[in-house]
Formats: C-alpha cells, structure tokens, sequence
C-alpha cells in the first residue's frame, strides 16, 4: 500500500484473465482426461430434481459433481461417467449457486456477539426506553463490566421503541455514570452516549457541528442531548479500545453468514485499520467463505498526501480487497437521507422543509469518482435519498468517457428512493443499484407513516422498474442493520409486506426467480466474479446453497418456510442443519 496521488492498483482485467486462465486450466485437465479415456474422478456429486443452476449454458440438470473446490460435471446423471466418493441424494431438497452478500459488514457483524443487543422484536428485546435500560444494566452485570470501561450496544430503533424516540443522556445516565455508554443505531448513522462518553470525548455545548454530522442539542440550548448524527460519531468511535478476541469473533460472524448459505460476504466501508484487521485473521486461519472489503474513502483522499489504499488483489485465505465505498448521505429510517423533498414528519427540532443532508459537498463527490474510474477501482457509494442519488449520477456521468466506455459496474449502496429519471441514467451509464429491499418489511410502516409518505414509501427498493429498464441489480440485508437472513430478503423482495402486513408498493413486486438473481449471477457479476460464481457451471467454484424446498415451486408468501440445511464453500461444507 501506499499513498501517492496517482493509484496504481492492480487492475480488474488482470485479476479476470487470470482467474480465467485458472478455469480453462481445469477445464483443459478435464477433457485431456477425457481423451485418455479416463474416468473423471467426483468428491462429491449432488443428485435430485430440484437443482436450479441459472445457467444459460447448461440445459436441465439432475447431477453435478465437484472435484477439489471445482465444479466438474453439471448435466443428466445418466451422462455421468465417473467415479464419485459421496453422492447426496436431495430428494425434496433444492440445489443453488451459494448466495452472495452484495452489501453488508461483515467484521462489524462478527463483533455483535461481544455487544450488548438493544435492538427491538424480532431481532432483540427493546420494546421501551425502560427495557432498553434493563438490558444495559443487566449486561454491564453478566459481563462484569469494571467502573470506567467501555459498555457498547448495537440495534437501537427510536421507530419501534414504545416512546418513538432516541435515547439521550438522561437515560443512559440511568445505567451508569461511571461506564461510558455508545449505542449503534440500528442504520449505523446515529449514535447515542451518556455523559462519560461527552465528557471523554470532549463534546460539549461549545463543540461545533462537524462537516457531514450533527450533535444534537437539548431545546433550545447549545448542550448536547447525547444523540450524535453521521460524522458526529466518529470522535467517540475513535475512543473505543480494539477487540481482544477480535480474529475469534470475525470467524464466528463468518459461521453466522454461512447458517444463512451465504458463501461470498461483504466487509463495506472498512478503515484500512479493519482491513488490517481481516487480512490477519485470514491468515492466522483461512476464511471458511470468500469475503470482500471495500475501504471507506473520503475528502482527505483528495490531496496530495492522502492516507494510504489497500491494494487490490485475487483472494488469499479467502480474503480481498475489491475497491472503495464513499458515503454520500444517511439513512431514512433515521432522517439523515438526503433527500428532494421535505420528510413526510421531520425529525424533532428540524423545520418542516428539512430534507437530510449530505455527506460530503458535490465537488468532493466528483473529483472522488473521477479518481477512481480513472484508476480503474471499483467503487461502491451509499446513496439513500434521491438528492444523494443525484449526486451519484452526476459524478458518474461526468467521470465516464463515453468515447471510451470502461467496464466499471459502480454501485448504488441502498438505492432506497432513486427517482425513475435516475434510473434511466444508471441503465445508460451501465451503474448497479443494490437495493435494501429489506426495508420493506422492517420499517415499512415507518417509511409510509413518517419518513416518506405513502407514495415515496411505495416505490422505495425499485426492483420492477429495474428490471423493466434492463438494468442489473441486486438485494441485499446491510448486515448488521439487519440479520444476514438470505430467506428472508428474498422473501421481503418478493412480498414487500411490512410489519403489520400491509403490501407496500405492490408494483414493484418481482418473482422470486428474479429476487435469486439479485443474490447469485448479479451480485457476482457486481465483484466482477462472473466468471468463478453465480452459476452452476462447469468450471466455476463449487459454492452452493441446499433448501429444504424449492423456492421455485411455492408461492411467495410461503418462502419464510424455507430453511438453509447445508452451506458448501469452495467444495467443503462448512454448515450443516442439525436434525
């Protein structure tokens, strides 16, 4: 790594020619096999009615056979010819291409075990501000926490909490006044702390906003009430003491990922700190699935002595980098989304024009893209609100040469309230949405009822639009906003049922053939890993995913139903339902 201004990372085209070589190499060892009159030799072979390969290459498979971490044979299994060591017999289970984690966290997900989980039904047991307190008392206990030491929870949701409101530091003053107390909203924009963690991090009534980031404040005072917006938490995040057993607790999150047949994860918007942090884990003990880090990049990437960028590169124990995240706004749930139009109900103590902010002002945003599509880095930039969708495309157009058009597939984080007219320009511009459509059932009712009102709500998560416009998307759960729960977003996808039931924005439905995409073929073709993943496909890595049931084959609404019995990764199972 290192920190000039003109990046010279290893580029995509070489990585792909050479996971290519390594394919066709297979491939060629196959057929030369073959000429020999050779019987292929199977580790393992897959055998039943309900395999779904995606494949536009393959016609309909019964039989697929792995050999090391390669998928050998896919195709009738009376034109199988080989020997095989083990043949599973699905009977009324489903075969698929391992699901794909297009956006997520996965060290920050790794690292939940050690909080403590204020999150409310069904992720964790907050329902009131009282029970929220409750649970941060009785983990200070368990965990015997020692007087001055950090106490950190994960999930708050001032939109399902009894009181519809964030904590502050009259409550968390509540737990303690001795421990300093941070709890992780559950979008990971907000924050709030007691009045230990103010007073160690020197926030106080003549703290200013910084740029990107609000401290709110208590009425009409200038002292801060303990709820800190976007860039406002970085000053106590910097605070808090590394993980002791942090590798031990990336690797459990990783076990966690796999429950869900996750066999590729995200780590997005990584410090180069976290990206460290992977790399170490990874070699003291290879990663179980693949897993791919995006740093975070900001304005201080613009100048001439910028901080330093991990280099780009194929996988070692199963970790990469694969390019940069940029934040362009907030997040909706907690009205920090940059937005067109006003909020539908503004956040307390805001005008009723206010429409969020930006992170980072247009200019910033556009020399960053232009930096990176110039280098040939993969970028991936969170936009939630429309306004931040602006930004986006606007950066992008102007740092595309159509004359020489790259293959530069930037992603859209969220894409939650992209406009149809922005749509139009990220299919011409060949740019990828990928969309929380989680959110439908999360905080549907939120969105409709106070973010956005119902027709903004409605059409959050355009995937039908999408897809009319020949774009290609994909879905994904921002793990651990919330859980890495693959059945469930396809599931939300399909639906968009929200929590109390209701279809929000019908229209935007797809079929749940679509939804799997989002998750397999497209969310490999967005790693720019096409050509390993996605498919079952001869020569691809043996990354798969068996159901209970053929999702396929049932209606949508029954797709909950569904349960992830094995998860294999590069040949090897690495989860396995018990009972």
């Amino acid at each position: 790594m290192y920190t000039g201004e003109i990046i010279l990372l290893i580029k995509r085209g070489k990585i792909l020619r050479r996971l290519t070589d390594i394919r066709l190499a297979i491939l060629l060892s196959l057929l030369m096999l073959s000429g020999c009159n050779e019987a292929p030799q199977a580790d393992i072979a897959f055998y039943g009615d309900n395999i779904i390969t995606l494949s536009e290459q393959s016609g309909p498979a019964n039989f697929v056979a792995v050999k090391d971490d390669t998928i050998i044979f896919v195709g009738q299994r009376d034109d199988w010819n080989g020997q095989t060591a083990e043949v599973v017999n699905l009977e009324d289970s489903a075969l698929l291409p391992g699901f794909i984690d297009a956006h997520g966290h996965v060290a920050w997900h790794g690292k939940l075990s050690a909080m403590a989980n204020v999150a409310s039904p069904p992720v964790g047991p907050a329902e009131d501000m009282m029970g929220l307190v409750s649970v941060l008392k009785s983990y200070i206990t368990l965990n015997a926490v020692a007087e001055g030491e950090w106490v950190v929870g994960m999930g708050y949701d001032d939109s399902l909490l009894a009181e519809k409101r964030h904590p502050t530091t009259r409550d968390l003053d509540e737990v303690s006044t001795s421990h300093p107390i941070l709890l992780i909203h559950v979008s990971g924009h907000l924050s709030a702390v007691n009045s230990k963690a103010l007073e160690i991090a020197g926030i106080n009534e003549n703290t200013p906003n910084p740029p990107g980031g609000v401290i709110r404040r208590l009425g009409d005072s200038q002292k801060p009430n303990g709820v800190l917006e976007e860039t406002a938490i970085l000053a106590i995040q910097a605070l808090l003491p590394a993980s002791e057993n942090g590798s031990e607790l990336i690797h459990g999150g990783l076990l966690d990922y796999a429950r869900h047949g996750i066999t590729t994860a995200q780590d997005g918007a990584s410090s180069l700190g976290v990206i460290n942090e992977l790399r170490s884990a990874s070699s003291e003990k290879p990663f179980p699935i693949d897993v791919v880090s995006f740093q975070r990049v900001d304005e201080a990437y613009l100048g001439e002595n910028s901080p330093p960028l991990a280099i780009l590169g194929e996988y070692e124990n199963g970790f990469r980098v694969g390019g940069v995240k940029m934040v362009l706004d907030g997040s909706p749930q907690g009205k920090t989304a940059y937005l067109t139009q006003p909020y539908k109900v503004p956040p307390k103590g805001a005008a009723q024009n206010y429409r969020g902010y930006p992170i980072m002002p247009a200019e910033s945003v556009d020399k960053l893209f232009a930096k990176f599509i110039d280098a040939g880095v993969p970028i991936l930039a969170h936009a939630n609100g429309d306004a931040a969708a602006d930004l986006f495309v606007n950066a992008l157009q102007s740092s595309i040469d159509a004359a020489n058009f790259p293959d530069h597939r930037t992603v859209m984080i969220h894409a939650q309230t992209v406009r149809e007219d922005q749509l139009d320009l990220m299919a011409e511009m060949k740019a990828i949405p990928s969309f929380f459509s989680a959110h439908t059932f999360y905080w549907g009712d939120w969105h409709r009822d106070s973010v956005f009102g119902v027709k903004r709500a409605s059409r959050i998560s355009p995937t039908q639009s999408s897809l009319d416009k020949g774009i290609v998307f994909t879905v994904h759960n921002d793990s651990p906003v919330v859980p890495p729960d693959m059945i469930r977003l396809l599931w939300a996808t399909t639906n968009r049922l929200t929590r109390s039931g209701q279809v929000l924005g019908q229209e935007q439905r797809i079929s749940t053939l679509e939804a799997i995409k989002a998750v397999t073929i497209n969310a490999a073709y967005q790693y720019f890993e096409e050509d390993k993943k996605g498919t079952i496909d001869v020569g691809k890595q043996a990354d798969f995913v068996i159901l209970s049931k053929n999702p396929l084959a049932m209606p949508t609404t029954e797709l909950l139903n569904i349960k992830v019995e094995r998860t294999i990764a590069r040949g090897k199972t690495i989860f396995e339902l018990d009972g």
